[in-house]
């Protein structure tokens, strides 16, 4: 019989309470003993080292030169690619780049803060940047879309694509036709831990870069955090986690097909309704029953089974703002929200990664083609951090110039701060800089 969470937020003890908050955030304790052994080995070995990762952990033996993919393997990945799914990684490509074109700051701008004196910013966009594409349970091209495009709009002067090979010694021809589509040529047969240290330190093959970006397993994860002083690893990731805030006329129907979106990712995913009504919740148990029964693939059943059991199922509150107060503490990856009138809700979110409004705009959309990107933060980091973005490719250089004049007058002001903050020499270069103004 299936086992699902069903809890009165109301009346939760605090364990229980804390359980789902918490869900299963990523623990790479057991990880960091190996990975930092990876990151020093590749450090001091380069290449040599990354090859004989690659035979340890993918079962692939390859050469330094067969590590970087060629215009042949290009070609040949392209032409492999179903023509429908060509259509449709080339209808998401024109939505997600359209909307990170949407996001460009202006290249420069100044104001005139004060008589003489003007402030502005610059911004550039990242000369290199390493984009991760896993391969884990699957392929995944929608993820290099979402890194991609974003790097190629903000023009990255380096984009290189890190990419664990099939057991042939290959990568999956629907990425090859994305990074083809993109116009990304740069790419490597290399993936976990290694690749990450190949990008934070360089190899003979691999260059350095300054940022990775990339969703990965449990070692991508600790080789990032341990190497985050050489180089950027952009925003955390964990298990995928969904919530869908419901009222009592939403159709139940649609709601379990929804909840059992993130559920299939793996046993540690978190998948939720929130809802003020218990009919809704019982409607929704019956049809989760009945689909789940219906799913052909047993290890993304088993996958559904347990995340219902252990960090999902169904929360049920007293009221429609009291589901919206459980968002905002919970902060998950994705939210659905499928209200009347989910619009006068909007502004009451404060804390997801995304906000999907309605019963037509389910997380599948988002995932792969609707535009925004659809690497989120999760773990509860959407209370401070953003989906990936342009911004996360371009960087912000302040600019500031004041005349002679200007600088005369702010400086009793400037002397006075860098007085009582104790820096004489902050002070030194205001009060001397007139003494002798021939020198």
């Amino acid at each position: 019989m299936m086992e699902v969470n069903r809890i009165n937020w109301s009346t939760a003890d605090e364990e229980t309470k804390k359980r789902i908050l918490t869900r299963a955030s990523m623990d790479i304790s057991d990880q960091i003993p190996v990975v930092s052994e990876i990151c020093a080995n590749v450090s001091a070995r380069g290449d040599q080292a990354v090859l004989e990762y690659t035979k340890q952990f993918d079962g692939v033996n390859l050469t330094a030169i067969e590590m970087r993919v060629t215009p042949e393997e290009y070609a040949l990945g392209k032409a492999q690619v179903d023509p429908e799914v060509a259509a449709a990684l080339r209808y998401a490509a024109k939505n997600i780049r359209a909307f990170h074109e949407a996001q460009k700051p202006q290249p420069m701008w100044m104001m005139e803060v004060d008589d003489g004196i003007l402030a502005g910013e610059k911004v550039t966009p990242i000369t290199d940047v390493a984009l991760y594409v896993p391969r884990g349970k699957g392929s995944f091209p929608s993820v290099l879309l979402m890194l991609g495009t974003p790097a190629v709009v903000a023009g990255v002067e380096r984009i290189v694509v890190l990419t664990p090979p099939n057991p042939e010694g290959k990568v999956d021809p629907a990425i090859l036709f994305v990074a083809d589509l993109l116009g990304i040529t740069e790419m490597y047969k290399v993936g976990g831990a290694q690749a990450v240290a190949a990008a934070a330190y360089g190899t003979e093959t691999i260059p350095k870069c300054a940022k990775i970006l990339g969703p990965g397993n449990p070692y991508v994860t600790a080789a990032k955090r341990l190497l985050m002083g050489v180089i950027d690893p952009g925003i955390p990731a964990g298990p995928s986690e969904a919530i869908i805030v419901a009222d009592g006329l939403a159709t139940p129907y649609k709601v379990a097909l929804d909840l059992l979106i993130e559920a299939e990712h793996g046993p540690d995913s978190a998948s939720l309704l929130v809802t003020d009504s218990e009919s809704l919740a019982d409607a929704v148990l019956h049809d989760l029953e009945q689909l789940i029964a219906t799913i052909k693939n047993p290890m993304r059943r088993a996958y559904v089974l347990e995340v219902l059991r252990r960090y999902g199922g169904i929360i049920v509150t007293k009221s429609v703002s009291d589901s919206i107060a459980f968002v905002n503490e919970y902060a998950p990856e994705h939210l659905e929200v499928m209200i009347q009138d989910p619009f006068s809700y909007l502004q009451s979110i404060v804390n997801a990664g995304e906000i999907l409004l309605g019963e037509h705009t389910p997380i599948t959309l988002c995932n792969f083609l609707l535009g925004p990107n659809a690497i989120l933060p999760t773990g509860r980091h959407a209370r401070t951090v953003s989906s990936v973005s342009l911004h996360d490719f371009l960087k912000r250089s302040s600019i500031g110039y004041v005349t002679e004049k200007a600088l005369q007058r702010m400086a009793p002001y400037a002397v006075a701060m860098a007085d009582v903050e104790g820096f004489e020499t902050h002070g030194d270069a205001i009060r001397k800089r007139f003494i002798n103004k021939s020198s």
